[in-house]
C-alpha cells in the first residue's frame, strides 16, 4: 500500500490538536479505521481530536429523539458520526448526525453514505467553530442538503443556528417560535431549545412530549 504523502503534519491553520495529511480518497480510506474520527475533503485528510463530554452528551441526547422518532413513523434512517457521508467526489465527511428520508434509503449501504442526506446536525466543539459554521456550511449549502443545524452548547455560549433550504438551494436562517425549531425535513418532529442547555436531558420525556404533540399512535399500523 502506498503511504500517503504528508505535506505537514499539522496544518498551519488547522486548530491546536488538530492533524492534516496530504493523501488521495483511496489512501484516505486505507488509513482510516472504524474508530478514527476524520474526514477528507479535497485532497487532504483531517484528523480530529476525540470529542469532549459535553458535545458527546447532546449528540446522544439528539440521536436517541431522531432515531426513535424516524423508526417509530418509519420515515427514514438516522445515522451518527463515525460513519462515512460521500457527498461528492471532493469530500468525505462524518457529521455529528444525519438523516436519509425514505424516499432515497438507497444511498446507504453497509460501508457508508454515498450521497446527500436531508438533515445534517453538527455540535460545536472547540475545534470545529470555523469547520460547522464557514466550511461545511457552504458546503452542505452547495451539495444540498435540505436542513442544516448548528447547535453550540459550551457554557457561557449556547447557541442553537437551523437553515433550511430556499427556492433558489440557498440556506435561509429559521428561527424558533416560543422556544420552539419545528422540523420541515422530518415531519412532526420538533425540539424545545432549552432542552439543549441541560446538562443531563431526558430522552424519555421529551420524546413522550415530541410524540403525543403529533396526536399519532406510533404503535398503529395504519399510521
Amino acid at each position: 500500500m502506498e503511504t500517503p504523502v504528508i505535506s505537514s503534519p499539522v496544518s498551519p491553520t488547522a486548530p491546536v490538536g488538530e492533524q492534516q495529511l496530504r493523501m488521495t480518497y483511496e489512501q484516505y480510506l486505507a488509513w482510516a479505521g472504524e474508530d478514527t474520527r476524520g474526514e477528507w475533503v479535497n485532497g487532504e485528510a483531517i484528523k480530529f481530536m476525540p470529542p469532549k463530554a459535553l458535545h458527546q452528551n447532546l449528540t446522544g441526547f439528539l440521536y436517541t429523539l431522531l432515531t426513535f422518532f424516524v423508526k417509530m413513523f418509519k420515515l427514514g434512517y438516522v445515522g451518527i458520526a463515525p460513519l462515512e457521508v460521500r457527498l461528492t467526489t471532493n469530500s468525505s465527511r462524518e457529521p455529528d448526525i444525519f438523516f436519509v428520508a425514505k424516499s432515497h434509503l438507497d444511498i446507504v449501504n453497509d460501508d457508508r453514505v454515498d450521497g446527500v442526506p436531508d438533515l445534517i446536525v453538527e455540535v460545536v466543539s472547540k475545534d470545529s467553530m470555523q469547520r460547522d459554521r464557514e466550511e461545511k456550511y457552504d458546503e452542505y449549502e452547495a451539495a444540498g442538503v435540505r436542513e442544516y443545524w448548528i447547535i453550540d452548547n459550551r457554557p457561557r455560549r449556547h447557541l442553537a443556528e437551523f437553515y433550511r433550504l430556499d427556492a433558489k438551494g440557498m440556506y435561509q436562517r429559521i428561527e424558533p417560535i416560543n422556544g420552539i425549531f419545528r422540523s420541515e425535513v422530518i415531519q412532526g418532529f420538533w425540539l424545545r431549545i432549552d432542552w439543549l442547555w441541560q446538562s443531563t436531558p431526558d430522552e424519555v420525556e421529551s420524546l413522550r412530549e415530541i410524540i403525543s404533540s403529533t396526536g399519532l399512535n406510533p404503535f398503529d399500523r395504519k399510521n
